[in-house]
């Protein structure tokens, strides 16, 4: 068999990382830049951080910041069509995973234009051109879109979700500074930690898992099990530990996929717009407990990676349980919702997300196998 490992070029990590930009932008003889983000992060000045830098270096740029949560496909090309009229020859994605997300769709579209509609990209695109330059600037610590090759754009005529996957899209640069974490609310803290939970769970457990990835995996399920808890609580080590946890995660997952949390998340948010890392932390311990028995000993390490020290003493059942209860209990304390009611769901509408939610790219990567009815059944006993 032939594992495949794609990563981005260059990143940067540690607090005030961001002042890298300067000679990255010097040095790669850039010159006019389009930021994409949204109108939250320029209302509280976390984009400032990046404009005051180019601002002090004479740099030229433009901001478009009609990106909003579930970035859809009007967001993406009235991005592309900014991108033109700017004159722009790279783009600086400031935000969560969706201004990265919006970004790696625009920079798709504006080097490859035979793609005039961003849902012609939709899975494994044959596309012949790397992306327009991306220097990604996460502020949450969860997608880790900034190392990944992946995309999720919202078709909401179709209510539907779907998914870009394709390695001209990685960002060139990314840029991992805990600075422009801190300012995030406790909540969106704590759903963008456990998404990057699940990234690093379903990475593991994955179908297409080999040792380079169970290797990521394993070590961010570590980092992300003792800081998530302070970083809702704002402590700093926290912070920082979210920031590379996150992106640890995104090496792995990037390369051999996810699974049906994703694949059942990814409607919850075409559907009622349901923030994709909420989504995520509401299924997660439940499809975990739903896909024990098909993960042979990786739940006994996943234990002992949260902290539970008697993992390998324990029978092989104990230790499923060990490590799903674990999970249960970080999402209990930093307040994530327990059923899907509460985060928008509708009852009547489970056989739809059952569709839907079988047909995402990510439910493919499930290590047990799933059908529209058993998702269905799912999505109903979580309602």
């Amino acid at each position: 068999m032939i594992n495949r490992m794609i990563l981005n070029e260059t990143s940067y990590f540690g607090k005030g990382a961001i002042c890298s930009i300067v000679n990255e932008i010097k040095q790669r003889g850039f010159n006019k830049a389009l930021i994409v983000t949204d109108k939250d992060l320029i209302k509280f000045s976390v984009t400032t951080k990046i404009t005051d830098l180019l601002d002090e270096h004479g740099f030229s740029y433009e901001i478009y910041d009609e990106v909003v949560p579930n970035p859809t496909v009007n967001v993406v090309h009235k991005g592309a069509d900014a991108f033109k009229r700017a004159g722009a020859d790279y783009l600086i994605a400031v935000g969560g995973g969706s201004p990265q997300d919006t970004c790696k769709a625009i920079g798709m579209m504006m080097a490859n234009p035979e793609f005039t509609d961003v849902r012609m990209l939709e899975g494994a695109a044959l596309t012949r051109n790397p992306s327009v330059p991306i220097i990604a600037i996460p502020t949450t610590s969860g997608t880790a879109a900034e190392v990944t090759i992946n995309y999720v754009i919202t078709d909401e005529e179709k209510r539907r979700k779907f998914v870009c996957y394709d390695p001209h899209d990685i960002p060139v640069i990314a840029i991992i500074d805990p600075d422009m974490m801190s300012s995030m609310p406790a909540g969106l803290k704590a759903a963008t930690g456990v998404d990057a939970l699940t990234h690093a769970i379903e990475g593991y457990i994955t179908r297409n898992a080999w040792e380079l990835t169970d290797m990521f995996h394993i070590k961010s399920i570590e980092i992300i099990g003792r800081s998530l808890r302070d970083s809702v609580k704002g402590k700093a080590s926290g912070i920082a530990g979210m920031a590379l946890g996150q992106y640890i995660a995104g090496m792995g997952f990037s390369n051999v996929g996810l699974g049906v949390v994703h694949g059942m998340a990814h409607p919850l948010g075409a559907f009622y717009g349901t923030p994709h890392g909420v989504a995520n932390a509401v299924l997660l311990p439940h499809i975990m407990a739903f896909n024990a028995e098909f993960t042979g000993e990786k739940y006994r390490d996943i234990a002992f990676a949260l902290g539970v020290k008697n993992a390998y003493e324990l029978n092989l059942g104990e230790a499923r349980h060990a490590a799903v209860d674990t999970v249960i209990a970080l999402n209990h304390d930093i307040g994530i919702p327990e059923r899907l009611r509460d985060v928008g769901m509708k009852e009547e509408d489970a056989k739809a997300l059952a569709k839907a939610a079988f047909a995402d790219v990510c439910t493919t990567g499930n290590p047990r196998d799933c059908s529209e009815e058993i998702i269905e059944a799912l999505y109903l006993q979580l309602y």
